[in-house]
């Protein structure tokens, strides 16, 4: 899944300049490419793969050269069997060594492998840590995008409050020539409209700052200019089986199973140092000694060796117990992680799930009193309009239109953020 998510990154990478309109597919692939907590989770599952390797968990052989050469000027003094007598001072002494060695490990009580399995598990884990990373930022592109919709909604509800209260002016305007309104009433319209006026102002402020907030989300330029054409919709189709089935594929818990897998095998790697270790030696030798005096003038060897080294820890103070010990709690502590996650889950599960439906329900249900006070305002204007109405009554007509809309709008965004977190606890935003 995660290859899909860049794959489709790199191909789909929207021109913002020049179109200036962005859609959702849009703004997750620019996320997906460019956002930093994806790009460092990336390095994180290359430096896992480098580090897998059969080297790093010592199961390769090691070759390795020395070469010294020492300069000595000694005093020298000896009187050999033979009668001969041999005293120098300032003899000049040099000694050149070199080697070349190789080194097997042959058993270790399979330390390599248990080394090498938890280098696996660290990549798996990485890439696991990567996936919870591009779900994490794809809801939150998500969030920010519906955000947006949702106050330019506010903004279409607003508009439609205004125009009737326009329309309303110009009535009283018209009643007021023909001697059936006064300065009061027409004074009171130009307030009310010129208050609307001032909460659409807000408004489109909100929406600026929610654009922004987007814009700087997907580190793109914040002073670039971007057009959303979208409106939210929820169907309700989301079960809770769905997801409660898929959330042992929540790339979370998936992460905390790894991290149990490499606790476990950190205590086999502990217990390995019990174990006896051999390894198979073999290289070359060359030693050279040549002096201005003494007996020995000149004394020069080379040669191949190869051989074998055992090792047997005896006592080592008890660190090795207590490494297992720690080794053991830890793992403890990784297993009641993951078990505490996944309780955790369960209950946003179960929660976020109970406001997924009621949402939609409620929505049902607001649509239709939309319907009607949309209907109703239409009709209190038109009592206005033949002098049925007062302009308070209009008033409380619009203003419960505002508040009708203000909570579909609502309604319908706590359903589709509701229905984000459900795919992102079963780990379905793709």
């Amino acid at each position: 899944m995660t290859k899909k998510y860049f794959f489709i990154s790199l191909l789909l990478i929207p021109i913002i300049a020049s179109t200036q309109q962005l859609t959702l597919v849009d703004a997750i692939n620019i996320a997906l490419k460019k956002n930093y907590d994806i790009e460092i989770a990336k390095d994180n599952v290359n430096i896992s793969k480098i580090n897998n390797h059969i080297g790093n968990a010592g199961g390769l052989t090691t070759v390795s050269a020395t070469l010294s050469n020492q300069e000595a000027v000694t005093n020298i003094n000896q009187k050999i069997n033979t009668g001969t007598e041999i005293d120098k001072t300032g003899a000049l002494t040099n000694t050149l060594n070199a080697n070349i060695t190789g080194s097997m490990l042959l058993y270790n009580g399979y330390r390599v492998v248990a080394t090498k399995k938890r280098l696996e598990e660290l990549q798996l884990q990485n890439q696991q840590q990567l996936t919870a990373q591009i779900q994490n930022t794809i809801a939150a592109v998500m969030l920010k995008y519906y955000d947006i919709v949702k106050q330019q909604s506010y903004v279409r509800t607003l508009q439609q409050s205004i125009a009737v209260s326009q329309q309303q002016l110009q009535l009283i305007e018209v009643k007021k020539e023909i001697g059936l309104a006064n300065n009061a009433d027409v004074f009171q319209i130009k307030i009310d409209v010129n208050t609307k006026q001032q909460d659409f102002a807000s408004q489109e402020l909100i929406i600026k700052q929610a654009k922004t907030d987007l814009l700087n989300l997907l580190t793109l330029k914040t002073d670039s200019s971007i057009v959303i054409k979208d409106t939210i919709v929820s169907n309700g189709e989301i079960k809770f089986e769905t997801i409660a089935n898929t959330l042992q594929q929540n790339a979370d818990i998936l992460s905390l199973d790894n991290q149990i897998k490499i606790n476990e095998l950190i205590e086999k790697e502990t217990k390995t140092q019990r174990m006896p270790s051999l390894r198979a030696n073999t290289g070359l030798n060359f030693g050279r000694t040549q002096s201005d005096a003494g007996q020995l003038l000149l004394n020069q060897s080379y040669g191949p060796f190869i051989g074998l080294s055992l090792s047997f820890p005896i006592y080592n103070s008890g660190n090795i117990k207590r490494q297992e010990q720690v080794a053991n709690i830890n793992t403890s502590i990784a297993k009641k992680q993951k078990q505490k996650a996944v309780e955790t889950y369960q209950t946003q599960l179960c929660k976020t799930y109970q406001a997924y439906v009621t949402a939609i329900e409620q929505g049902k249900i607001q649509q239709n009193t939309y319907q009607l006070s949309q209907d109703l305002m239409q009709l209190v204007l038109q009592k206005f309009q033949l002098g049925q109405a007062t302009i308070i009554e209009v008033r409380e007509a619009q203003k419960s239109f505002e508040d009708s809309g203000f909570r579909l709008i609502n309604l319908n965004y706590l359903a589709k953020i509701a229905e984000i977190e459900l795919k992102r606890i079963g780990n379905l935003l793709n």
